[in-house]
Order: structure tokens, then C-alpha cells, then sequence
């Protein structure tokens, strides 16, 4: 099974479904906007992912500049932010057989496939 986070307003995110509608037998879609990771899938998917939280965070978002640029925060604290803030989320972020990639460009999801 092949899970997408996915944003249906974003470019790349549309880009990496059509692709995994091609290839993926089964596919489940969370429209990470309507309905937030918790802290304790964050936490789960930045381990299957293999990067640091900071990394997942999409750093040119307005609600990030103006929100949580400058202050030093810890890992748990970005999750919690991330969680709290979806639009931070880094996106589309693919999961299949507890490996993880996030889709900036699209054709990296053929990576986990």
C-alpha cells in the first residue's frame, strides 16, 4: 500500500498523484490540509524520511516568516508547529513499505516504488 500526503492545490503534489495513479495498486490520499498529521505521525514519518524536522518545513510559507523564523526551536517544538500549522509541511510526502520520500521533483517518488 502507497500512502500520498497530498495538497491538491499544489503543482508537485498533483504531479506526484497522477504519477503514483499510474503505478500504485493501492493508494490512500490524506489531504494533509483538511486533515493534520498528529505529532505522533510527524514524528513516525520525518524517521521514515531520515531528516532532521526543520527539513520538512517549508520555510518561505508567510506563517513561518512572520511566525517562527527567528526563535530557536527544538525538534519536538517543530513538529508541534508542523502539526499545528500544516500549511508548513513540506509537500507531497510518499510513503510505501516503511520507506518515505518527499516529492520535490516528482520523479523522486519512483525512488520507494
Amino acid at each position: 500500500m502507497t500512502t500520498i500526503y497530498h495538497n491538491p492545490r499544489c503543482s508537485k503534489s498533483r504531479e506526484g498523484l497522477a504519477l503514483l495513479n499510474k503505478t500504485a495498486e493501492e493508494l490512500t490520499i490524506i489531504k494533509y490540509l483538511e486533515t493534520p498529521p498528529s505529532e505522533q505521525e510527524l514524528s513516525e514519518i520525518i524517521k521514515l524520511l531520515k531528516i532532521a524536522p526543520i527539513d520538512l518545513i517549508r520555510k518561505n510559507e508567510v506563517v513561518w516568516k512572520e511566525n517562527f523564523k527567528n526563535k530557536n526551536l527544538n525538534d519536538n517544538e517543530l513538529i508541534k508547529v508542523m502539526s499545528e500549522n500544516p500549511k508548513l509541511i513540506e509537500r507531497p510526502i510518499v510513503i510505501k513499505n516503511n520507506k518515505a520520500v518527499i516529492g520535490r521533483p516528482p520523479e523522486k517518488i519512483k525512488d520507494i516504488l
